[in-house]
């Protein structure tokens, strides 16, 4: 695929926390505006990470998850989590990993200039696969890479070094059974979701589709819903968190997307998979208050 190639398709392509009342006020108010939309037949999922009880083993957290009404996990990889561990938890309580998370695409880059780091890069995202076939994990996530430099780590070079880095290893995941999904993120690489389907559309196979964070995207302009409805099936699996305009991060529920109308685009592209918070979580406290959170924003039931 040539530089030229890449510039004429996207030429193509391209052709609220005023309060502690007002914020208790927007989050009463989502049961009866997410019953407004059709929803989709979801799962929560929270990443491993924010399960944070000092001590407990893997299935006591995954016992206290379920107890929540989660369905199902992601883990980082690579990371300090002992696998075998992991799979016989996930086997006597149920809880489902169901996906993996390359946890050193950000600074090991695969558009990093230098081809040292990058052939790093690659090898981190053979070792997500793996975890993620012991796992039985759907997906690794991955951010392909970031633009840093207008000379030796632009958009350009950022999309053709991490094409050609992906591309070693879609073998590898085709014959895992697991997909890449190219995450969104504040990378300033990926903005628009045009951008995301010419990337996603030029690997020209089912082994790399998209993951879409609902939150992160709010920044840029493009309502949420817009992308998912432009992403069609090229949407693997979506995360959120919650994201104000005026305030930027905060608690799921009390930011800018329209939860109803993200609902409504889910359903109409036959959506019906995981959706996993990304916020800080905690102990049963805070991870049941994020559950309600979802609970309400999603239209679930507890």
């Amino acid at each position: 695929m040539t530089a030229l190639h890449h510039r004429t398709r996207r030429d193509f392509l391209h052709a609220t926390l005023a309060g502690t009342a007002l914020a208790a006020t927007r989050l009463s108010s989502l049961p009866l505006r997410a019953a407004e939309a059709k929803p989709p037949r979801l799962k929560k999922a929270v990443k491993f990470g924010m399960i944070k009880v000092p001590g407990a083993s893997i299935e006591d957290k995954f016992n206290l998850i379920k107890s929540l009404g989660f369905e199902g996990v992601e883990f980082d990889s690579p990371s300090n989590v002992d696998r075998e561990e992991a799979v016989r938890a996930r086997d006597k309580t149920g809880i489902v990993i169901h996906g993996v998370i390359d946890s050193i695409h950000w600074n090991v880059r695969l558009s990093d200039p230098d081809p040292a780091v990058r052939a790093k890069g690659v090898e981190g995202l053979r070792t997500a696969i793996n975890d993620a076939r012991l796992y039985g994990a759907t997906t690794v996530l991955l951010v392909p890479g970031k633009v840093s430099n207008p000379n030796t780590e632009n958009y350009e070079q950022c999309y053709a070094r991490s094409q050609e880095e992906i591309r070693k290893v879609i073998p590898q995941a085709a014959d895992a059974g697991v997909k890449i999904a190219i995450e969104v993120v504040w990378n300033d690489f990926i903005t628009k979701p045009q951008q995301l389907i010419e990337y996603v559309d030029d690997f020209q196979t089912p082994t790399v589709g998209a993951y879409f964070d609902v939150s992160n995207m709010v920044k840029y302009g493009v309502p949420p819903a817009t992308w998912i409805r432009m992403l069609g099936k090229r949407m693997l699996k979506f995360d959120f968190k919650g994201y104000s305009h005026k305030y930027k991060w905060v608690p799921i529920g009390e930011g800018d997307e329209d939860w109803p109308e993200v609902l409504k685009a889910l359903d109409e592209i036959g959506y019906h998979g995981w959706a996993t918070s990304e916020v800080s979580g905690g102990g049963e406290k805070e991870l049941r208050d994020v559950a309600d959170r979802m609970n309400r924003v999603l239209g679930l039931s507890s």
